[in-house]
């Protein structure tokens, strides 16, 4: 056998990219969206009474939190949104564990439950506000339900694939179900467990949206329909722009968690580039 012309391989190496290298690039996109949006007010192109320009905006942002009317409906809204999404996370978490680790749970739960899940969320509005009128509760169970069904999945999914081996080995060694579950199942479901994390965080912030069109009073909901009642498209474009940082506060806050609970995944080759 010949080797002639033949090279040697070589690996290929990744250049490890600096923080400020990886924000920058992460930051391109909104920069020329805004730029963009900057440029079609200044021509012309777009105008007030359809999208408020960059200045006009800022300044809403500015009248808005300066009478306390921003604040007060941020705190609303976040209230509503935390509270549903810590009951949804509880039970989705709850019922995953319950059937992805016993046969018995899996009988009985996860068919109905992955039949109600195919029910779209918004469809519940209706129904909601004739069983709890049109108060807090309706709007925040609504916000729960949505996020149950992403973790629950991905719990569920995770637990499962947990090595049964290894459950079987440390229940020879005398631990008990809680402890097992506690100790080998929740860290080796952890990046699905993230996962759902992720997905039900940004659901809660559409669900949120849902909910506060529940004859709100107060929230980011009501600044947005009182904006449209007056055509005031500089405060709608204010509220869709909150709507859009909580979601994206929501998807770093679970980014810094894998960074924290999981290092190996951005330690190893290729992390860099994350």
């Amino acid at each position: 056998m010949t080797t002639t012309g033949l090279v040697a391989p070589r690996p290929p190496v990744r250049r490890p990219r600096s923080r400020t290298h990886s924000v920058t690039v992460r930051a391109l996109g909104p920069v020329a969206l805004i730029a963009l949006w900057w440029a079609s007010s200044a021509t012309g192109l777009l105008t007030p009474d359809v999208l408020a320009s960059p200045t006009q905006v800022i300044d809403a942002v500015g009248e808005l939190w300066g009478n306390g009317q921003l604040p007060d409906a941020l705190a609303t809204s976040l209230t509503r949104s935390g509270i549903g999404l810590v009951i949804g996370l509880t039970a989705g978490l709850t019922l995953g564990i319950a059937t992805g680790f016993t046969r018995l749970g899996d009988e009985l739960l996860d068919s109905s439950l992955q039949t109600l899940r195919t029910i779209p969320f918004l469809s519940l509005v209706p129904l909601f506000m004739v069983w709890f009128g049109i108060n807090e509760t309706a709007k925040i169970l609504l916000i729960a339900v949505a996020t149950t069904f992403p973790m629950y999945v991905s719990t569920s999914g995770g637990v499962r694939n947990t090595d049964r081996k290894l459950v079987e080995a440390m229940r020879s060694f005398g631990l008990g179900r809680l402890a097992i579950v506690r100790q080998v199942v929740l860290p080796g479901a952890l990046p699905s467990l993230l996962a759902g994390l992720r997905l039900s965080m940004t659901l809660s912030v559409i669900a949120l949206i849902a909910a506060e069109e529940i004859n709100a009073t107060e929230g980011i909901g009501y600044l947005m329909s009182q904006a449209q009642s007056y055509a005031r498209t500089d405060i709608l474009a204010v509220c869709i722009l909150v709507y859009g940082l909580l979601g994206l506060a929501a998807d770093v806050l679970v980014r810094g968690l894998e960074r924290v609970l999981m290092p190996w995944r951005t330690a190893g080759p290729g992390g860099g580039d994350r």
